[in-house]
């Protein structure tokens, strides 16, 4: 391995968060200079227990994720929360609500939090998420909790990051219509209906019940669904619970090694569509800028306009 990429992946390795928090900044802009010191860190995790937390927005994720820390630290749990935030459609930048609603923790050495900018990802998480938490899976931290960007659409790609995925509704808006519409109650492992001391909340858990009764669970596991108060910290010590049990399931029914190798071809699969758009962006410039003109006058359309950059690259 190379002198400054050894040197960057040994800091990470030994706890240097202003290293990891460097590194990770590299793997965002898709830096050649992450490439080799992730590598290296690779090789080292695989310890840690990736816990996702999506649903749409409005749920209170966030202060779910906040309470579900505090749980963990309480149980003596290095804490890493990955938290994908919405990309500015002017600036690209990340609007990093997240570290600002946790800043309770910064001050805590077993906890590091760290915002993304979703890019414009429609999975509802960053390409770099998955990397980030294997940065702190490596680095020591035995619980990475990854927050999806709340979209309320399209979230599947957590369930090629986590190995267990907690899905949380709220009453009174036809959440859970969103969820079956999103796709989410095939990806939950456990079900969070929060804010339930509002009118309508055994209504919600009712209706979830109701959808799962619908499915099969073939791998013997079969999604709880809680009730919780999150600004409260109710249900966060349950959810920790059902977490827990959840991945010691996958240990002992054998599951968590096909989800390994799943999430293995996902990320490769991902990987290589980035570097392919990435190359044809840059081999390609001058004959996409005019089938982007030819596009947008309807002189072609995208698909046909596709597979001639296709074939030319």
């Amino acid at each position: 391995m190379g002198g400054a990429a050894g040197g960057l992946a040994a800091k990470v390795l030994g706890g240097d968060r202003r290293a990891a928090a460097r590194l990770l900044s590299y793997l965002e802009d898709r830096d050649p200079r992450g490439t080799e010191a992730y590598r290296e860190i690779y090789r080292k995790s695989g310890r840690a227990h990736l816990i996702g937390v999506t649903g749409p927005p409005g749920s209170g994720k966030s202060t779910l994720v906040d309470a579900l820390v505090k749980e963990y630290r309480a149980m003596g749990h290095k804490v890493a929360v990955v938290a994908v935030d919405p990309t500015s459609p002017f600036t690209g930048g990340a609007i990093l609500g997240d570290r600002v609603r946790m800043l309770d923790h910064t001050m805590d050495p077993g906890v590091v939090i760290r915002s993304m900018a979703s890019r414009g990802s429609m999975g509802g998480i960053a390409p770099a998420t998955y990397q980030a938490a294997v940065v702190y899976d490596a680095m020591g931290f035995d619980k990475v909790i990854i927050e999806t960007v709340g979209t309320g659409q399209l979230e599947t790609d957590i369930i090629r990051c986590a190995h267990t995925v907690a899905v949380v509704t709220m009453p009174g808006t036809g959440d859970e219509v969103q969820v079956a519409k999103a796709g989410l109650f095939e990806i939950g492992d456990i079900f969070v209906v929060n804010k339930a001391d509002k009118d309508g909340a055994d209504a919600t858990r009712r209706e979830i019940e109701s959808m799962l009764a619908l499915g099969s669970f073939p791998q013997g596991w079969r999604p709880p669904v809680l009730m919780a108060v999150a600004v409260e910290g109710r249900g966060a010590k349950e959810l920790s619970e059902l977490a827990n049990a959840h991945r010691e399931h996958l240990q002992k029914s054998g599951r968590g090694k096909e989800a390994e190798l799943a999430r293995a071809r996902h990320v490769i699969l991902q990987e290589l569509a980035e570097s392919v758009r990435e190359r044809a962006e840059e081999a390609l410039q001058g004959p996409l800028a005019s089938l982007v003109s030819k596009v947008a006058a309807r002189g072609t359309d995208a698909s046909s306009a596709a597979r001639e950059l296709s074939r030319a690259l």
